[in-house]
Formats: structure tokens, sequence, C-alpha cells
């Protein structure tokens, strides 16, 4: 398994990324992306922080780790500069927060996402079908998520991305222990979103190439 959203105390968590890495590591996952919530005030904060641990310890951990950011509410004109400062700082992957319907995330971020040329959009709410389409022209990654609030138009993401021909990725957005869920778990929420299980292997094919896309960069 591969989680490639997941937080630590660097943004909303408790978990540091040592904690962070090691829950997953015993939750059975092979790879981890830490992605802390930022914006333009410490996104240099934290890739300064972390990098530098996501190498070392995934040499000694036995997982995959790898460092980078998720941009939340900047404002949409501003997301495509924001992602490449991000990846000029060493940002190995950005996640961009999109509209879920848990939060109040301004309307045009997912867009804004997508054209900035993002690596996951992050649950992205009541995805319209012109973003899915555009996320499959640009590459970026639609996600279903496992965290129960953000986890309501899990869905209609599926449709729409199914629709467009968009890839998707399941992701835990972690920010405890406890939502480093099971393999099984994670396929029910995918099969609960109407997936199919070509559809659910598709999504775990797209996060392996990710990775390995990663592995190779780091090198």
């Amino acid at each position: 398994m591969i989680d490639l959203h997941v937080h630590t105390c660097f943004s909303d968590s408790s978990m540091t990324p040592a904690t962070a890495v090691r829950f997953a590591r015993l939750a059975g996952y092979r790879a981890v992306a830490l992605t802390d919530h930022a914006d333009g005030s410490n996104m240099d904060l934290i890739l300064r922080q972390v990098l530098p641990l996501a190498r070392q310890y995934g040499l000694y951990a036995g997982i995959e780790v790898f460092a980078g950011v998720e941009l939340t509410h900047v404002p949409p004109a501003l997301i495509p500069d924001a992602i490449r400062e991000a990846r000029a700082l060493g940002a190995q992957l950005v996640v961009v927060h999109g509209q879920s319907l848990a939060d109040v995330v301004e309307t045009g971020t997912n867009l804004a996402a997508i054209e900035g040329g993002a690596d996951v959009l992050a649950h992205p709410g009541l995805l319209t079908a012109e973003d899915a389409a555009y996320a499959a022209e640009r590459g970026v990654l639609l996600e279903i998520t496992t965290r129960p609030s953000h986890a309501l138009s899990n869905g209609h993401v599926a449709i729409t991305a199914r629709a467009a021909g968009a890839r998707l990725v399941i992701n835990n957005d972690a920010h405890r222990k406890e939502d480093f869920v099971s393999a099984e778990k994670r396929r029910a929420v995918a099969l609960g979103a109407g997936l199919a299980p070509a559809e659910i292997e598709a999504a775990e094919q797209a996060q392996r190439q990710l990775v390995e896309r990663l592995v190779r960069a780091a090198r």
C-alpha cells in the first residue's frame, strides 16, 4: 500500500514525522509522502525540516519516505506560482487541498491546482466534468479519500473521473495513527465509492508509478 497524503506536527497532526512513518510501516504501507498544510508563509520551513528526514529515514525505516506539501487555502490565482515555488524548494510531491464538502476552500481551487500541474488534487468535492477532463489531460491525479469528513463526495469524484478518463489515487489524509487504514478498509472505501475492482487496481498502479518516478528523481 502507498499513502501520498500524510500530515505531521508541522501542521495539524500530533504525530512527528518519525511517528507517522513508523505507524504507516506498522500498518503495512511501503511508501508515504509527508504533505503538511502549507502556503507562502511556511512551505520553506516545512520542507527544510522534513526533506532531510525523509531522505535519511527512507534508508532505515523499511518504507519509502517522501517530503511534500499540501497547499491549503491558497487563493486560486496564486496556486500555480505556489506549486512552482514548492518544487523549487525541493518538494518531491505537491498536493493541493481541493474543494472538499467538509471545508470552505475557495471556488476555483480545483481548476488552479490542475492548471498549475499539482501531482495530486486531494478530496476535490463536487468536481466538475470540465475540471476532471482537464485533470486527465494534465496528468493530475484525483483523490479518493478514506478520511470520513472528506469522503462525502468520493462517489461523485469516482463517477466524474471515470467519465473523463482521469486517473485516481486512494489516500488516507492521515492525521493520527488510526488513519492508516488496512488494505481491507482501503478497498472497502473504494468499492463504496463505486469503483470496480479493475479501477481500484488502476488507482493503486497510478500510485506505484508516481512512487517509482519519485525514486528515480531522488537518485
